[in-house]
């Protein structure tokens, strides 16, 4: 089973490509999808996120304001660093759990779409790695226009993060997202040509498919001792 990892910055167009790898037909499992579901009211993660910043990031609903819990952790980095912290063995649990269902489905690739790959050491699960990489110009202009964010907390949420040049340098695979969407149709294209290639014999092991064979050598090497211990 091969399993992409897929990362980026705020703003860079990570979200995009996570969606032409579904209209590709290719599984994604999406941290920010998991991250939503264990913040939900009444969930492990709920429980905890309420515990430590108190009930005031409640809606009246119950359910965790995000933006406003979202405004907090960008403005703080001992804020974000804590919720980072609390909500990591949730969201990891969640990742896994994604993973295995796509693996029990017979899944010989996947992508997994983590913001926040590199930071929480998920990397070195995933292969090849993809980065979505734009300019900080570009980012911080396409931030401003789709949030409605001032050039500060436009710069704020930026800077929050792992920069993308930093990211570009662990990447296996860089897809450059400066231009229009057609520019990276182009790329993507070439990209999905890469991480479809044949399986390599660590990556078949790892599928179903390769842990059946496993289970049927094992099986048939048994059947064959047996066979030789009656005969003898």
């Amino acid at each position: 089973m091969r399993i992409v990892g897929l990362t980026g910055g705020i703003a860079s167009g990570k979200s995009t490509v996570s969606n032409l790898f579904k209209a590709s037909g290719i599984p994604v499992v999406d941290a920010d999808v998991v991250a939503r579901n264990v913040l939900k009211k009444g969930s492990g993660g709920w429980k905890r996120v309420i515990a430590a910043f108190g009930e005031e990031i409640l809606l009246p609903s119950r359910e965790v304001d995000r933006p406003k819990l979202g405004q907090m952790v960008f403005s703080s980095d001992s804020t974000r660093q804590l919720l980072n912290k609390l909500m990591a063995p949730y969201i990891s649990t969640g990742i896994f759990w994604e993973i295995l269902k796509q693996w029990a489905k017979g899944a010989k690739l996947i992508v997994v779409d983590i913001p926040l790959l590199f930071e929480v050491k998920m990397d070195k699960w995933t292969k090849p790695i993809v980065v979505v990489w734009v300019s900080q110009e570009t980012q911080l202009k396409r931030l401003m226009e789709r949030d409605g964010l001032s050039e500060e907390d436009a710069g704020n949420r930026v800077m929050a993060q792992m920069s993308l040049d930093l990211k570009r340098s662990k990447a296996d695979v860089v897809i450059e997202n400066n231009g229009d969407l057609d520019h990276l149709n182009q790329q993507f294209s070439k990209v999905l040509s890469e991480i479809r290639r044949p399986l390599t014999w660590t990556e078949f092991w790892r599928s179903r498919q390769g842990a059946f064979s496993v289970l049927g050598l094992v099986t048939s090497g048994l059947f064959v001792c047996k066979h030789f211990s009656f005969g003898s």
